[in-house]
């Protein structure tokens, strides 16, 4: 992606249409945590997805890569994309408030542009993709109110393990640009990711966990197991190595600001929640970030400061 390359249309449309399953895993996490523990979690969300996705490619006819290179890839992406993140945020969400969870979650912009600035050639950061990805922040902080914040000073253990799992994303981000150089498709990255991460966190599960001690989980349980395996992590990682191969690792960690957004349109369409008015200023604040760091806004705003008042452009002959 050549740098400062506003995203088209379409870029813009995946971004949303990914906010929508990652906006539902805060809820789907909030409701497994209550019976099951967070290894158990996240190996049955990686490993029900990397089925999903196999299952998918053979229908396709599609098949896997057998370079050992692209495996060796495979296994870094699953680590830094999956079973860091996923076991950080799920412990995290034990500890802390999902409120407050998010907020710190939304960090991942801001790793997003450090890493992708000091890791890449053409991701450089500039003044208005700082200034952008600050309103943005500050518009999840805005969404979520200040309540959230009560407990900032509180469990320090819980609120860095959001902040690593925000880090680990960053650093997947940039680390995963490299499938689209080695030629791997989208819906082979993203089984290649889920497949290693399954190899890694399904043993430690066995280990820690030992889920087979465990009482049987409820149905509400069981279907939010699915819903995040099927929904939140296999179909919304094949629109993510499509996004990162096209938009760049930067501009893809901006989905972060548009979960929240999308957590909260969901509850009030779906669950009966009020849409109050620091939602309003909060996705306000957002639509600006977002709109300083696409760059066109900041364009045509130089343009307008370019010419004179009250003077007609000169024609030439």
């Amino acid at each position: 992606m050549a740098a400062g390359r506003s995203m088209t249309l379409r870029e813009w449309g995946l971004l949303v249409l990914l906010s929508i399953p990652w906006g539902g895993s805060f809820f789907f996490i909030g409701v497994a945590v209550k019976e099951l523990p967070p290894f158990t979690i996240v190996a049955a969300r990686v490993l029900l997805a990397a089925l999903a996705l196999h299952v998918v490619l053979r229908l396709r006819g599609l098949a896997m890569p057998r370079s050992p290179q692209v495996w060796a890839a495979f296994f870094g992406m699953g680590l830094l994309n999956s079973l860091i993140p996923f076991s950080l945020i799920v412990w995290g969400q034990t500890q802390i408030a999902s409120g407050l969870a998010a907020i710190l979650n939304a960090t991942t912009p801001l790793f997003g542009v450090l890493v992708a600035h000091l890791a890449t050639s053409d991701e450089k950061a500039s003044p208005n993709r700082i200034a952008g990805v600050l309103a943005g922040f500050a518009g999840v902080a805005a969404m979520i109110g200040p309540a959230a914040l009560n407990g900032l000073g509180g469990n320090v253990a819980g609120q860095l393990a959001i902040l690593g799992a925000a880090f680990s994303y960053a650093l997947a981000g940039v680390f995963g640009r490299r499938f689209a150089r080695l030629g791997v498709a989208p819906m082979a990255t993203a089984t290649g990711q889920m497949t290693t991460a399954a190899m890694m966190l399904v043993p430690l599960a066995l280990i820690v966990d030992q889920p087979w001690t465990l009482p049987a989980p409820g149905w509400g349980t069981v279907a939010a197991i699915l819903a995040i395996a099927f929904i939140s992590t296999a179909f919304a990682y094949v629109l993510f190595f499509r996004l990162l191969a096209t938009a760049g690792a930067t501009n893809l960690m901006l989905v972060t600001f548009l979960v929240p957004v999308s957590a909260i349109l969901l509850g009030t369409a779906f669950l009966g929640e009020r849409l109050e008015p620091k939602h309003l200023v909060g996705m306000a604040m957002i639509a600006v970030g977002l709109a300083l760091i696409d760059g066109r806004l900041p364009g045509l705003l130089r343009g307008a400061l370019r010419r004179r008042p009250g003077r007609a452009p000169v024609r030439r002959p």
